[in-house]
């Protein structure tokens, strides 16, 4: 039980992370701030938004590709 409550939290950390990279969710005022911070947000962001863009592009040569 411990165990499941544990990685419940971590699997919803992960997942309200990826919400504020993709601008989906607000950012939590109380987190801590710094340019750092800032500057590895916005290579997750980018590193996110080239590999959706790459699924994407796989799915679309797997249904329009040569037959």
């Amino acid at each position: 039980m411990l165990l499941l409550i544990i990685f419940d939290s971590i699997t919803m950390g992960i997942l309200r992370k990826l919400a504020e990279y993709l601008y989906i969710r607000k950012r939590d005022p109380k987190e801590p701030t710094s340019s750092w911070i800032g500057y590895m947000n916005t290579i997750n962001r980018i590193s996110i938004f080239m590999f959706l863009i790459g699924i994407l592009v796989i799915v679309f040569r797997l249904i329009f590709g040569k037959k």
